[in-house]
């Protein structure tokens, strides 16, 4: 028998919460974290994970796949990989009668979640495979177009610390990224419980909750939450006040910001307020949503301009004079 709309919002709301305990178990602190790339995967989008080395950006990951079901792989990235290793290679196999045929060996771009560690570290030509596998959910090799899995979400992430030997990823590309999420430092109580839970010979693990196929049911269930008429033009403000051009831009805007946010800004704005509003249990989606996803969404598609550079202006100043 299939269950009453009620029903099925209870049973929602309770696996969300099972699936934020259940990660609570393996990674201390980093609840907005964990929200916003939980918020991403069910927008079908993809992330940029920026941070120094050692805040647990992999295990972010692998964490999140476990606990939803979903495979797991890590590309490291380096000046010498090739586009190749990340989308696999047709290899010539010899069969006992003497014949020689070539065979497909799929790469660890055919998973779920795809953990892209130090993307800014390989030549444009690498980072391009992967872009298009991103955009298109294929990959074409020797002229054969084979389909990735679904779900399939790809977690890069980047050093802000370190420029040299880093291929930076133009602005067009980092546009195809659905969220920039900064991680910061544990609290100096979160830094004493990492030290605890790791002092041991064991460490804890997730337990799968679900698998590719609910996911996919709750990825449907972000696209049915419904949004009021004054959501979708605060979100068509919103964007358009990051454009200088604009008169009604605010002054940090015509000041610091060299290009402004595009059309696609405002569809992951709204995507993103549907899946927060869902993972807060709220029946629809409200301004306070948007605001909670304004600065993943916009942080890096505004491109600073020379002002913003030399007095040392961040966008997420920007972002904050927009509300």
């Amino acid at each position: 028998m299939k269950p009453s709309p009620e029903e099925a919002w209870k049973e929602l709301q309770g696996t969300i919460r099972d699936i934020r305990t259940e990660a609570a178990r393996v990674v201390v602190g980093q609840e907005n974290v964990v929200e916003q790339m939980l918020a991403a995967l069910l927008c079908r989008g993809h992330c940029l994970l920026v941070g120094v080395p050692g805040l647990a950006k992999t295990l972010l990951v692998s964490t999140l796949g476990q606990v939803l079901g979903l495979n797991f792989r890590r590309i490291q990235f380096t000046p010498d990989l090739m586009p190749t290793d990340i989308v696999g290679s047709e290899i010539l196999q010899g069969s006992t009668d003497g014949s020689r045929h070539f065979e497909f060996v799929p790469g660890p771009v055919f998973t779920n979640l795809l953990l892209a560690d130090e993307i800014n570290r390989t030549p444009p030509k690498t980072q391009a495979a992967l872009l298009e596998a991103m955009q298109e959910k294929q990959v074409t090799v020797a002229g054969t177009t084979r389909n990735l899995s679904e779900p399939f979400i790809v977690y890069a992430t980047q050093n802000p610390v370190e420029h040299e030997g880093t291929y930076p990823l133009p602005e067009a590309q980092l546009d195809r990224f659905f969220f920039q999420i900064n991680i910061d430092y544990p609290s100096p109580a979160e830094e004493e419980e990492i030290l605890r839970r790791t002092a041991g010979l064991t460490m804890p693990s997730a337990k799968a909750l679900l698998d590719a196929e609910k996911v996919q049911q709750m990825q449907l269930a972000v696209t049915q939450v419904p949004v009021p008429d004054d959501v979708y033009s605060l979100i068509v403000r919103l964007v358009q006040s990051t454009r200088p051009e604009n008169p009604q831009a605010p002054d940090m805007v015509k000041k610091y910001v060299s290009c402004g946010a595009g059309p696609r800004a405002g569809q992951c704005l709204l995507a993103a307020a549907r899946a927060m509003a869902l993972l807060r249990g709220r029946v629809s989606v409200s301004p306070a949503e948007v605001k909670a996803v304004l600065h993943p969404v916009l942080r890096h598609r505004l491109i600073p301009n020379y002002t913003a550079t030399g007095e040392g202006v961040s966008m997420e100043r920007v972002i904050d004079s927009l509300m």
